[in-house]
This record gives C-alpha cells, structure tokens and sequence, in this order.
C-alpha cells in the first residue's frame, strides 16, 4: 500500500481502495498491471532534444516537419506539455525542465534541464523561447532565472500570460491573480 501512497494525489485511504480492489481482481488480472508498470520503464525513455517521455527518439513533436522549429514553449514537466498539446494553440516545439528551481527542495538550475535548453537555442538556431512554467513562486523564479540567462542570446523570450480564468467571478480572484490579469491583458480590435 506504501508504494501506491507515492502516487502523486493518493493518500492514504486511495491507497487502501485501490489495494483492496486489485486484491479482488483475479491473479492473471493484478499481474497485468504490475507488467505494464514495469513495461512503461522499458518502452518510454526521454526525447534527446526536448526531454518529454517518448517512446521513440527524437520523439514526434520533434520530428514533425509541419511543426515551428524555431519556437520553443518551456515546460515544467510533461503533464503542462501535454495539457498545451491538447488545447491545440500552439505548433512549435518543446523544452521540457523536470522541474523548478526551488531551493528548499534542493533543486537548483543544475539539476534542471536548463543548460540544455541554452545549448539547443544556439544550436538550432531558435527565434522564440516561450515561458510556460506556473505562476507558483518556484514557477516564477523559474522564469525570472531562463529570462535571466536568455538575455544577449539575440532570441525573443516571452512568458505566457496569468490571470482570470474562463467562468470565475472576478471578485474571488487573488490580488496577485488580478495584478497579472491587468498586465497580461490585451487590446481589442475595433
């Protein structure tokens, strides 16, 4: 049950009902799972050049000639890389990080995908780096650290924009929340 618990959003009574239902399924059943467990490790490796899981390398994204290859989004982990290609607003390639710098966890720009990202932007010759990380205050010493770095390397930088989403009262936003909507917002055609 232990090992279900590190699951990220299971807790301790998720853990007991999953446990509790694979111990009723059939052995051959409960065997399955554990094989494709396992199969995930054996199958799905990181792409060379933007880090996402894959099954191939360089994965699809990278490879895809219809794609922008010279617009990067940078991402913290593969699930936001995903969320982005489900909303199908964006064409360009990826970076993924594996994480935010935050200092109390003892994660540093090291231990991110980051001097990676600086050698590919020199290398491949890429015109826009776009800030995707979250508005969590790693996510945005993340970004003020990449646009830190990113300066001088002749390549525009741009962060995505904050604020109010779809369907949410205004009056029950956060102050910060209200501060990037009004900076992040946009003109309307006429």
């Amino acid at each position: 049950m232990k090992n279900i618990e590190r699951l990220p959003g299971v807790g301790e009574k998720t853990a007991m009902r999953f446990a509790l239902q694979i111990l009723k399924w059939p052995e051959a059943k409960a065997r399955e799972l554990a094989d494709s467990v396992a199969e995930l490790h054996r199958k799905i490796r990181l792409c060379s050049s933007c880090f996402a899981f894959s099954e191939e390398d360089p994965c699809r994204i990278c490879v895809d000639p219809k794609r922008e290859h010279d617009v990067i989004c940078v991402v913290e982990d593969p699930g936001d890389m995903l969320a982005i290609e489900k909303s199908g607003a964006f064409r360009g390639l990826y970076h993924v990080l594996h994480g935010v710098i935050s200092p109390m966890d003892g994660v540093g720009p090291e231990q991110l995908k980051i001097s990676e990202l600086v050698s590919r932007i020199a290398r491949d010759g890429i015109k826009e780096v776009i800030i995707a990380t979250s508005s969590t205050a790693a996510g945005e010493a993340t970004a003020a650290y990449l646009c830190d770095i990113l300066k001088g390397t002749g390549t525009w930088v741009t962060r995505i924009a904050c604020g109010i989403p779809m369907g949410m009262d205004i009056k029950y936003a956060d102050t910060m929340t209200l501060k990037r909507a009004l900076s992040a917002r946009e003109r309307i055609k006429t």
